[in-house]
């Protein structure tokens, strides 16, 4: 069980952080679960560390599922979720950061994006999910870089305790049990990062700022579709992967 101080700055960073930067977010996010989901179709669909609901927001806009439901450890991610008066959620409630409050199978397709990251005991976590789900979707940000030691503070100040390559998150993932059936890596676009630089961090607007940040995202892209998967993964900022229950043996008791 998580303690109450990881609660309370969940609930006063749903009260306190801008709403535009997590909805901009939540879009690509969102867009990426609907690109590995393409060969199922889900009729229950379970986000869990749902947040304020902007996945669901767009999941629910896009007609994603008929049924969606939400747990999240915030209250008041609980409570703007409610808010949203979403016509296919039915049901969110709040839960201790791993114990799953629903039966064995019950769910189509279990929903992970950006939340693994922040999980001391992943492993106990991912058992939950595939107990009450056959599909589970997991998205993590690549914050992994040479070096990345250097920078724990940064990365601790965002809560991110774990860090992922798509590698590492392939073997974490296929040693619970579950095989990889889609994935994708995404690089984060000059629209988000646009929005970072100008209104986030208040950085002037400029000609040439612009350009730079059209052309890094234009020559990662051309150079990832060039050289190869390889490359593509080591200028990826987020990967995502859609697994199922699998019946091998590999997976850890």
């Amino acid at each position: 069980m998580i303690s109450e101080e990881v609660k309370t700055a969940y609930d006063n960073f749903y009260t306190n952080s801008d709403v535009a930067w997590r909805m901009l977010g939540a879009k690509y996010k969102a867009q990426n679960i609907v690109d590995v989901c393409k060969a199922i179709k889900p009729k229950k669909v379970l986000e869990v560390g749902a947040g304020d609901g902007s996945i669901l927001h767009f999941l629910n806009e896009w007609k994603f599922a008929p049924e969606l439901y939400a747990l999240e450890i915030a209250q008041s991610g609980v409570d703007i979720i409610k808010d949203r008066k979403l016509s296919l959620l039915k049901e969110a409630q709040t839960f201790d950061g791993y114990k799953i409050p629903y039966e064995d199978d019950i769910f189509d397709l279990v929903i992970l994006a950006h939340v693994l990251e922040h999980v001391e005991h992943e492993r106990i976590l991912l058992r939950e999910l595939k107990r009450v789900a056959k599909y589970l979707v997991v998205e993590v940000p690549k914050d992994y870089r040479f070096g990345v030691d250097s920078r724990m503070k940064h990365f601790l100040d965002y809560g991110h305790i774990n860090m992922y390559t798509p590698t590492s998150l392939r073997f974490l993932l296929q040693s619970e049990g579950l095989e990889i059936l889609q994935d994708k890596v995404s690089m984060t676009t000059p629209e988000t990062v646009k929005f970072n630089e100008f209104v986030n961090r208040k950085a002037p607007k400029t000609f040439s700022k612009n350009l730079k940040i059209e052309l890094e995202y234009r020559i990662k892209k051309a150079l990832g579709n060039f050289l190869g998967r390889k490359k593509q993964e080591q200028f990826a900022n987020a990967y995502t992967v859609l697994t199922q229950k699998s019946d091998s043996n590999l997976h850890i008791f």
